[in-house]
């Protein structure tokens, strides 16, 4: 453990670096707000040093105090802070957000709570890797009303993870007093209420600190499970950087300043006869010093290069193939969508030794429509595992193991559910990259059902592509058949980027050609399912064999309609409309199961339409569903969802026909 006075001194320089970025922020050299953490930096003291290499760190938006103790540059830190491309992050973080792409520091949170899963999943890479790390992760006390906290806890706890929780708790949920928030004394309680190891710390007092982080450390480590620590401090200053704190009574204030940590230690010093006043007076000066040479040098920085602001959104490299890449296509065999799925990923799973399938009642059920039965069995309950009904620990788990060394598998088991846990996807993973300047990636896959069925309710049969395809930094598949839903996933598993594929339930049990040993294609690019001279029919998921059917139909009556299965609608293969446009002399008919307002149609119109526009024989017509939530009635489904009955019609119409099909 560090000697007394080393906790004095790296308490202040946190302290120090803060004051100048308050200075830098009154000054208008730092834009936006910066949430500081006078008060607390006793708290990720203690713990520095104690941590071990192969631990993790995750901290709040008021964690620069957590990045300076685990190791990060002042210098990049502020570099970040004062948005200059030689920062943490090139600029693209700043305060709340910088994560640096190596060490133990893996970075702040801006979204309340959500770290606490997303480290749980770094939690669970240390284990699968057996790397005897711990995963740390502080938030504030107003995060313990957060449900991502309690789902996170849950999981962690479940899985029995090396996780230790920090809660600095300095009596303040941002601008509220925590007391008007929540009943009790002690916020240890929630812990305890789930079953978690948990300890009330003195976090003015860096010994009390390291004591406890020590011990919880230690208890993580040896499989003992989560560890709750509430870290009591007094907040100093403000929630951010601009708070004039008019709603903080006097008497409040003048507590916290009365308990700062750095008098409380500096006395203590002088107390214990390990120094003197005049001897600590010349460590400020000195530290100061120091600090205002870095900002000197970080006032000299250039900002980042403007042409760089689109770069690394998502990975250019294609995937580099397995095994079995460059084997003939071979012989097909005839699957169901369901069990094409399964072959998948028992594929990968022997393949990919840092793989890892979970969900809601995917392991020992097999999962409620039996994609994954028999792959717990197979390959063990390490690696294929049940979890709580959390679908934030989930995701936010997925991304944390994802950017640890895993590749997750993770299954939401209907669409709709993906609502409630969206934070850990566009605000979490569609970020990594970007904002690591391609240093960070989340190989990541998230399998979903949705689409509406006789007898789904509202809420278990929406249409939600165009939801995540408008986020930049996830990939979206949908899949259309057996023989995608083996390629797709096998193409998203071997993506470097979070990939959400959305099958269709309705099509479990249809049985299609899957080649087992073809070779492993990128997370991107459509098909031609059949070839016409005739309009054309752009389609993805649950629709191309509904325009396949209508295709049939119109045949028969002389129309030969060509069908283009787009299968990923992020990234969209633009080449793919392309040919439509070409083979169908201009003549497109776009047909999905999502409604039609702010839908993917929309975009694949609106991209043909610019880039085609003299190809065109007539504007692209869509279809879609009717602007309607989706009733459970198979009655008024039909109504409202488009058929094969419709397809043909919009095609005749687009020809000129009357609207009825003529009968033989």
């Amino acid at each position: 453990m560090p000697e007394a006075v080393d906790y004095y001194v790296h308490m202040r320089w946190i302290r120090e670096f803060e004051a100048k970025c308050l200075e830098l922020s009154r000054e208008g050299v730092i834009e936006g707000s910066i949430h500081l953490c006078a008060g607390q930096e006793a708290i990720p003291v203690g713990f520095a040093g104690v941590l071990q290499d192969h631990d993790s760190v995750f901290a709040t938006y008021r964690g620069h105090g957590w990045a300076m103790a685990a190791g990060v540059s002042p210098t990049s830190l502020l570099a970040e802070i004062c948005h200059r491309g030689s920062g943490t992050n090139a600029g693209r973080a700043g305060s709340a957000f910088l994560s640096p792409s190596s060490g133990k520091f893996k970075g702040e949170n801006s979204i309340v709570g959500a770290a606490v899963s997303i480290a749980a999943g770094a939690a669970l890479a240390a284990v699968s890797k057996s790397t005897g790390g711990v995963a740390v992760v502080s938030i504030g006390d107003g995060a313990m009303n957060q449900g991502s906290v309690t789902e996170a806890l849950v999981f962690a706890s479940t899985r029995n993870l090396p996780l230790v929780v920090v809660c600095e708790n300095n009596g303040w949920a941002e601008m509220t007093p925590t007391s008007t928030m929540m009943r009790g004394e002690n916020l240890v309680d929630r812990a305890a209420g789930l079953g978690i190891t948990h300890r009330i710390v003195d976090g003015r007092d860096p010994h009390d600190v390291a004591t406890n982080a020590a011990w919880a450390l230690e208890v993580a480590r040896s499989g003992g499970g989560p560890v709750f620590l509430e870290c009591k401090v007094s907040r100093l200053w403000g929630h951010y950087n601009k708070d004039i704190e008019h709603y903080r009574p006097s008497g409040d204030k003048e507590l916290a300043d009365a308990n700062d940590p750095l008098n409380v230690e500096l006395q203590k010093l002088v107390d214990s006869g390990s120094t003197d006043v005049a001897a600590l007076e010349a460590i400020d000066e000195s530290v100061r010093a120091q600090i205002e040479e870095i900002a000197a040098q970080v006032m000299l920085m250039p900002t980042p290069d403007a042409r760089s602001a689109t770069t690394h959104v998502v990975s250019t490299a294609v995937p580099t193939p397995t095994q079995d890449a460059d084997m003939a296509i071979g012989v097909s065999t005839r699957l169901t969508y369901q069990r094409a799925a399964n072959a998948a990923l028992a594929k990968e799973l022997e393949n990919r030794p840092n793989l890892l399938v979970y969900g809601e009642d995917i392991a020992q059920p097999g999962g409620v429509f039996g994609v994954t039965r028999g792959l717990q069995k197979r390959f063990g309950d390490q690696r294929v595992f049940d979890t709580p009904i959390a679908e934030n620990a989930i995701l936010g788990s997925a991304f944390g193991a994802a950017i640890s060394g895993m590749r997750p598998v993770v299954e939401i088991m209907w669409a709709d559910f993906l609502l409630v846990a969206l934070d850990q996807l566009i605000n979490q993973a569609a970020n990594a990259r970007y904002v690591s300047s391609g240093m960070t990636s989340a190989p990541m896959v998230v399998r979903t059902q949705q689409g509406a069925t006789p007898g789904s309710s509202p809420q278990h049969s929406q249409s939600l592509e165009a939801l995540l395809a408008h986020i930049p930094g996830l990939k979206v598949g949908m899949v259309a058949n057996a023989t995608d839903a083996y390629s797709m996933l096998r193409a998203a598993i071997a993506d470097d980027d979070p990939c959400i594929l959305f099958e269709s339930r309705a099509q479990y049990q249809e049985e299609g050609d899957v080649f087992l040993d073809g070779p492993l294609e990128p997370a991107a690019g459509g098909r031609t399912v059949r070839q016409g001279d005739g309009p054309a029919i752009i389609s993805w998921g649950s629709m191309v064999g509904t325009a396949l059917e209508a295709a049939s139909r119109l045949a028969q009556e002389g129309i030969e309609v060509s069908v283009h299965n787009l299968r990923w609608v992020s990234p969209i293969d633009d080449a793919l409309l392309a040919e439509a446009v070409k083979v169908s002399g201009g003549r497109v008919l776009v047909a999905h199961e999502a409604n039609v307002t702010g839908g993917v149609g929309g975009e694949v119109a609106a991209r043909i339409q610019s880039a085609h526009f003299t190809e065109l024989a007539m504007p692209v017509k869509r279809l879609g569903a009717l602007d309607s939530r989706i009733p459970a009635s198979p009655a008024l489904q039909a109504a409202i969802v488009p058929t094969a009955d419709a397809i043909v019609r919009s095609i005749r119409q687009m020809l000129g026909w009357a609207s009825e099909p003529v009968r033989s």
